[in-house]
């Protein structure tokens, strides 16, 4: 199994999905394409929590880039074995995954709270704004006879929880591809380690048959 390859296919789908978190993130802060609900701080407080940008987004970006051009990353080798210095490398992903992780588990987190606590909207029952489904505990997801209490921004529920659905499903893919990739850094770096070895060995060998060689050929030539 190349694992190299492995690592390289895991960044580019990481790089799909981080540039997904942003954009879903950024469209977050414009309601229905409208900038004036940002501009008079009527958003979310999670919106504004930047989960989708960088959390998903930038954090995720760095495993995803350090991946991409892991074949270029040899870490020089050790002692002049290209196995060592890819070992390194792979091992050395293992950290990023970690970055990875942190950035979508924050993803993860801040959606699933926000579609807890629903959105907030101005209602024409309390005319104020406030979060209307905060006591539903995520309840009002299911029942879509209350989303109507939102009188403005228009349609809010169905942007936000379109939008927080995404990041969601989004974090947990990111999440999940880099928990793989500890796996396969682990591997490939243990793997590349005892294939450098091996090759150390057949090639102690190689030199010491020659070396043998020689000095029975001298040898020959000396009696001769």
């Amino acid at each position: 199994m190349c694992f190299g390859r492995c690592a390289r296919c895991v960044g580019y789908k990481l790089l799909i999905l981080a540039l997904l978190s942003i954009v879903a993130n950024i469209l977050l802060y414009f309601p229905n394409g409208e900038t004036r609900y940002a501009s008079e701080h009527h958003l979310g407080k999670y919106v504004e929590c930047l989960h989708g940008i960088l959390g998903g987004g930038f954090l995720v970006l760095v495993p995803a880039v350090v991946y991409i051009g892991l074949h270029n990353d040899d870490c020089c080798g050790c002692f002049g074995h290209e196995g060592c210095g890819k070992s390194c490398a792979m091992l050395s992903s293992v950290l990023a995954a970690f970055v990875g992780i942190l950035g979508s588990g924050y993803c993860i987190i801040i959606s699933a709270l926000a579609l807890s606590h629903g959105p907030y909207c101005f209602t024409q029952l309390e005319r104020n704004w406030i979060y209307p489904f905060t006591e539903s505990s995520g309840g009002y997801l299911f029942e879509y006879n209350k989303w109507s209490a939102c009188q403005e921004p228009q349609n809010i529920v169905q942007w936000n929880t379109t939008l927080f659905s995404i990041l969601l499903v989004v974090g947990g893919i990111e999440f999940v591809l880099c928990f793989v990739q500890i796996i396969n850094g682990i591997l490939g770096g243990l793997c590349g380690l005892c294939r450098g070895r091996e090759e150390m060995t057949h090639t102690g060998r190689a030199v010491s048959i020659q070396t043998a060689l020689a000095l029975c050929y001298w040898d020959g030539c000396l009696v001769a």
